[in-house]
């Protein structure tokens, strides 16, 4: 196996934990809406992930572990991600916020100020907040 082939097939296990704690979050209420699968079905595509991976991810997501990024702003990336899908609905409230925190969590915020990080992020999402300006604020946040 080439350098590029182990480089590829970790970039692609990271992807499908993304994608997959993704899908948990979209499918915690039991119900897809249609908003979430168009989401889900632009990032499958952002993340290269193929159609057969997205159904066996939809069928079984607790399959891939969830690998937070070394690089924060690759977290912050993530958790943009996983703010979208938690905001999806519209519907923000004390449930949402206790499930991006564990998310946040597991990207490596620490505990200490995960609730703020969170209520920030859930904030730009009201906002409408493209990814370049959520990573912009979250990093500026205490400045």
């Amino acid at each position: 196996m080439s350098i590029s082939d182990l480089f590829d097939s970790g970039f692609q296990s990271r992807n499908k934990g993304h994608f997959s704690s993704i899908i948990r979050i979209a499918m915690e209420d039991g119900i897809l809406s249609e908003e979430e699968k168009v989401f889900l079905d632009k990032l499958a595509v952002h993340l290269e992930i193929s159609p057969e991976e997205y159904a066996e991810i939809i069928e079984n997501p607790a399959k891939y572990p969830f690998n937070p990024p070394y690089l924060h702003v690759r977290r912050l990336e993530r958790l943009y991600d996983l703010s979208r899908m938690i905001s999806a609905n519209h519907i923000i409230g004390p449930k949402q916020k206790e499930t991006l925190s564990k998310y946040a969590l597991a990207l490596g915020f620490t505990p200490k100020n995960v609730h703020y990080i969170v209520d920030k992020a859930l904030s730009l999402m009201v906002l409408d907040a493209d990814l370049d300006t959520f990573v912009y604020e979250m990093e500026n946040m205490h400045k």
